[in-house]
């Protein structure tokens, strides 16, 4: 799921209550929220390791986000500094990829109506 805020984060950990998710930020967050920005809204849910922080094309970011701890981060491939990146990431326990997974945008998603949660559950294959 892609994830905007706090709110986005409690909202798709409640309803998934305990199975394994993604947070995804939006694209080329880690360029204008920022590594520490996105770690904020994760890190007082325990939700850091569902992460997955997209950096774009700045790998910059994409460094910043391994060393601070992110388990996935999404880096375009084409960059030279892809593969060096892939395999610092490989070494830290983490993965580069080179695309976002398909997921949910919670922006879309209305957390005050039924049907919201009900979108949710059925994104997440819960009964």
């Amino acid at each position: 799921m892609i994830v905007h805020g706090a709110r986005d984060v409690a909202f798709a950990l409640e309803v998934a209550a305990g199975r394994p998710i993604a947070l995804l930020s939006a694209p080329g967050a880690a360029g204008y929220l920022g590594v520490a920005g996105f770690a904020a809204l994760l890190t007082p849910h325990g939700a850091l390791p569902l992460a997955i922080l997209d950096a774009a094309a700045a790998p910059g970011h994409a460094l910043a986000a391994l060393r601070a701890g992110f388990p996935r981060v999404v880096l375009a491939p084409g960059l030279p500094a892809f593969a060096p990146l892939a395999e610092l990431a490989l070494g830290l326990g983490a993965a580069l990829l080179p695309v976002a997974p398909p997921a949910l945008d919670l922006a879309r998603v209305d957390f005050g109506k039924p049907q919201g949660r009900m979108h949710l559950a059925r994104w997440l294959d819960l009964p």
